[in-house]
């Protein structure tokens, strides 16, 4: 990058260059945020797979009397910073529903702890 602020290689050269970067670089994983790539993902769906599956088959083949399993819990995946604000966002909110909707009982039931405001 400095090359190109010198002026020492042109705007294409430095396209191409950047074009070249491995798909597993520093780079790359600073953009996607992990360093996991297509196949960690695909991996990953199988392994989620092959749970619900042995366990729809001990299902299957349990005894009548015996209580059904429960899937197993899906294998960690990143997800994207948009996904995490909008799960903080949607529990913030929830949190401030649950506080409000708490002190309009409180004011209902006991008018003297009521906040003022």
């Amino acid at each position: 990058m400095a090359e190109y602020w010198r002026g020492e290689i042109t705007l294409r050269k430095l396209r191409v260059l950047v074009e070249g970067l491995p798909p597993t670089g520093a780079v790359a994983r600073a953009a996607a945020g992990h360093a996991l790539g297509y196949g960690d993902f695909r991996m990953a769906d199988m392994v989620d797979l092959m749970g619900q599956l042995v366990t729809d088959f001990r299902n299957a083949n349990r005894a009548e009397k015996s209580p059904p399993q429960q899937y197993p819990e899906p294998v960690w995946r990143p997800e994207p910073k948009s996904a995490q604000k909008k799960r903080k966002n949607k529990a913030r909110k929830e949190a401030t529903e649950a506080r409000s909707g708490y002190l309009r009982i409180v004011a209902q039931v006991t008018p003297q702890y009521a906040e003022k405001g």
